[in-house]
């Protein structure tokens, strides 16, 4: 007790030493909320900094005048200005929240007096903003990492974060913490800003939020008054229990040395984040033995009198103060320049700045509140992780190498971290009512239940997964009219806890939630119609388009008659009744196309009709057995466009579904004119518009697409790359706590045969249906025989009108010999007429003469 009052009587002597002894004499001020378990530690530690200074510098000698804010920004504008104007202070230590820094540090810019502050969460612009502005405190960004690295360690991917509703921790949770759970994908399930001054019934209404949320993991940043009344009320709310998380930051665990045992127990199994110290320097237990007692007389209300960083920091910011006045013109830039190069190793620990700001720290303390104390579990050191001590050299990136935790509700195995649906509070899961088809999602309503049934096969497979989930998960699913993008919006929006359905993994969608792994095929392929239909009783003529057949008939008929009409007037078989010369022509056609006429034909034209009609009869024929045997052969069905540059170049028409992502990606990556693309809202629309040529091709999500071909069988089939894009997978809210147990059930249903069972059954479900299709693409056209037919056609021709202007000089001959035969003829009758008529008369005369009744006459007329 002698030693206390020696000491402290020294040290008032000190203080009310005047000016001129022991060198030149300098005032520092000081700004500090003096009612506060802080503010008292900084008193003391900074009149024994004041002490230890004065007793070893014979150069300068330096005065404290403190003043007390009570945490009131223009409190500590009026303090500042006082000291300023009234004790000609030169520098001003303090205050500790940034609200009062801001203050004082627009004070001191009008007189050119350095600040230096004790808050840790200042924003990047405040020293730009104001020249003399130094930061004492290091910065929270390195702790926040610490804080991020502990949720990542045991797997954790959502929290809550309550803070107190100021500018001092706001600015430690954006952007330092966010920034920190950000790098370690984490997310932020909610923040929790609270008033200072917070009463009970605000507490319980802003607890009672989270307490309805699963995420059960806290993060607490605010003060100590006020995480005392966080931590009480969580407590009486059993917000502290089993599966729970409570972490800690250092504004809250820096002072758990003078916490009281209502506190402690309180906060049973809190994990906290505290600046870490050598306790073991021989200079630091100079220290807290000097500390212990000084504070103790001046404070016995307060129970537990050790010093903690807070006292720490503020002894070495005297010091930095008192080496920097040493340097000799005390102004206010010189002694800022002189403040800015000092660099030693103090209490605290290593006193240097950069850019005004004091080097961050780069190792925390690791502790666990537990009994009516606290216990260290080991250290976290920036870029290197976590260890037992600092001087073994040996660290883990995980905090479990710590070894065992006390966690809230006394288990000692690590909390999940949040709460499992129950059925009075189950997963709310929306489910697409407007698939494609109803065989991945089928939603029914029941007007007279009024209740909806959920089938298909993407809905089967998440009823499977829950089951071989580790523990019983309730959820109810709703039914949601509306796109896809629409449905993963709500999911973000937490309108729906998650989405099940027939919902294509893709990178915009992945900017509002999270997906499980894929529970199908991934990918986007290009359905066509095929080429083969060996199955059709008229495959026989499939091989010709209609136009081909015709176009050959005629020209076999035309063929046969040229040759009917040149040979007919050498074969008497070419001639007689009408019926009989069709009928002759006809045959004359067609037995062309199966034997070698030559030698039957008497004119060399008809033999040059013919010839020229083998050879091309030739061609078409052996063309025709190809085709056809082709139709007949060809096991796999044949698309009939192979690749999307076939249909770009031309010009066809392509569909996708409307309500798919697939639009944005031909009309993107794949660059389809937007006007040749069709949307349709169910597989049977596909198969109509691609059976009847409406549209070329149609672009499907894999699954669909399989599940398509597999109905249509004999007439679609799948053609082209596959464009990789992603499957179907259930959606999540981003930092889902489930995530990590759904997409290990998934696996488990993949692997145990379940999945590929539930595939095999989808399609086999589908019936293969044929469509008659109206595209005659695949077969022969007349353009394909074009030069031929007029090969043929041409020479044909040419024969006959050879044929008929040889017999029109024919005919003019005859003709000629005709008319000449018949005037001979009319010449010689002529002639025979008139002999015949002479001789009449002679008998007529001879037989006037003779008399009628004489038998002579009647003799002679008998001989005449």
């Amino acid at each position: 007790m002698k030693t206390f009052f020696l000491l402290l009587f020294f040290l008032i002597a000190l203080a009310l030493k005047p000016e001129g002894i022991n060198g030149v004499q300098r005032v520092i001020g000081a700004i500090s909320d003096c009612n506060t378990r802080v503010g008292k530690e900084e008193r003391v530690a900074m009149y024994m900094a004041i002490q230890d200074f004065n007793m070893q510098q014979n150069q300068t000698s330096i005065l404290l005048r403190l003043k007390c804010s009570q945490r009131k920004p223009l409190q500590s504008a009026l303090a500042a200005r006082h000291l300023i104007n009234k004790n000609k202070v030169q520098v001003i230590l303090g205050p500790r929240s940034w609200e009062e820094t801001s203050t004082v540090a627009e004070v001191s810019e009008h007189y050119d007096v350095p600040i230096l502050s004790f808050a840790d969460s200042s924003p990047t612009w405040a020293v730009e903003r104001w020249p003399f502005l130094v930061q004492a405190a290091a910065s929270t960004y390195t702790q926040m990492k610490a804080v991020a690295n502990i949720i990542q360690s045991w797997g954790w991917r959502r929290v809550n974060v309550i803070y107190e509703d100021t500018d001092s921790a706001a600015n430690g949770i954006s952007p330092y913490l966010y920034g920190a759970l950000q790098e370690v994908d984490v997310q932020i399930s909610n923040l929790l800003p609270l008033p200072s001054f917070s009463d009970s019934f605000l507490l319980h209404k802003e607890l009672e939020k989270l307490k309805k949320e699963q995420c059960r993991v806290f993060v607490v940043h605010t003060s100590l008054a006020l995480a005392t009344r966080v931590f009480r009320m969580a407590q009486e709310m059993n917000m502290m229990e089993k599966e729970s998380v409570w972490i800690a930051t250092d504004s809250i665990t820096s002072s758990v040395h003078s916490m009281n045992f209502s506190l402690v127990s309180s906060m049973q199994g809190v994990v906290g984040v505290r600046n870490s110290f050598l306790d073991t320097r021989p200079d630091f237990h100079s220290f807290s033995t000097r500390f212990l007692g000084i504070f103790g007389q001046k404070y016995p209300e307060e129970k537990h009198h050790e010093p903690g960083i807070f006292a720490l920091q503020a002894y070495d910011a005297v010091w930095t103060v008192g080496l920097a006045m040493n340097e000799g013109d005390n102004k206010g830039k010189q002694l800022l320049e002189s403040i800015l190069k000092t660099d030693f190793e103090g209490l605290s620990g290593n006193i240097q700045f950069t850019e005004r700001k004091l080097e961050p720290a780069t190792q925390f303390q690791i502790i666990n509140i537990i009994g009516k104390s606290y216990r260290e579990l080991g250290f976290w050191t920036d870029n290197l992780g976590f260890s037992h001590s600092l001087d073994n050299g040996v660290h883990n990136l995980s905090m479990e190498s710590l070894g065992h935790v006390f966690w809230p509700g006394g288990p000692w195995s690590a909390p999940r971290g949040w709460d499992l649906p129950t059925i009075d509070n189950p997963l709310i899961i929306g489910v697409p009512n407007g698939s494609i088809t109803n065989k991945f999602v089928k939603v029914t309503y029941d007007p007279s239940t009024n209740e909806y049934t959920f089938s298909g096969f993407s809905v089967d497979v998440f009823t499977e997964t829950a089951k071989h989930m580790k523990y019983p998960l309730q959820y109810k699913f709703v039914a949601f009219e509306g796109n896809y993008t629409d449905l993963v919006k709500k999911v973000q929006s937490k309108e729906f806890d998650a989405a099940v359905g027939d919902i294509a993994i893709i990178s915009t969608r992945c900017e509002y939630v999270e997906f499980t792994h894929p529970h199908t095929e991934s990918g986007l392929v290009m359905v066509v119609p095929v080429l083969s239909h060996s199955s059709r009783a008229w495959l026989f003529v499939k091989p010709f388009t209609k136009a081909t057949w015709l176009i050959a008939l005629s020209i076999n008929i035309y063929n046969g008659f040229v040759v009917w009409s040149i040979e007919r007037n050498y074969c008497n078989e070419l001639r007689g009744p009408f019926l009989n010369q069709i009928g002759t022509l006809i045959w004359l056609a067609f037995a062309t196309l199966f034997s070698l006429r030559g030698e039957k034909l008497h004119s060399s034209l008809s033999r040059m009709a013919i010839v020229v009609w083998l050879f091309v009869t030739l061609i078409i024929t052996q063309s025709y057995t190809a085709s056809l045997s082709s139709m007949l052969t060809v096991q796999n069905l044949e698309p009939k466009i192979t690749n999307i540059e076939t249909l770009k170049s031309q010009n066809e028409l392509i569909g996708y579904s409307q309500k798919s992502f697939v639009r944005a990606y031909l009309e993107g990556p794949l660059r389809f004119k937007p006007s040749n693309i069709r949307n349709f809202t169910s597989i049977d629309e596909y198969a109509q518009a691609l059976g009847s040529g409406e549209i070329a091709a149609a672009f499907l999500e894999a699954p669909v697409a399989k599940l398509f071909v597999a109905k249509y069988c004999k007439s679609f089939t799948i053609a082209g790359p596959t464009f990789q894009v992603g499957g179907y997978g259930y959606a999540f809210p981003k930092g889902s706590l489930l995530m990590h147990d759904i997409d290990e059930a998934l696996l488990n249903v993949r692997e145990n045969g379940v999945l590929k069972d539930l595939e095999q059954s989808l399609i086999a479900s589908e019936k293969c249906v044929d469509i008659q299709s109206n595209n005659e693409t695949a077969s022969l056209s007349p353009y394909n025989f074009l030069v031929l037919f007029m090969f043929t056609g041409l020479t044909s021709t040419t024969a006959l009108l050879i044929y008929y202007f040889r017999a029109k000089d024919r005919f003019e001959n005859y003709m000629a010999q005709y008319e000449g035969m018949r005037i001979a003829l009319m010449i010689a009758m002529n002639k025979l007429g008139y002999q015949r008529n002479r001789l009449s008369r002679k008998v007529s005369d001879v037989a006037d003469q003779r008399p009628s009744n004489s038998p002579n006459n009647s003799h002679s007329r008998s001989q005449v």
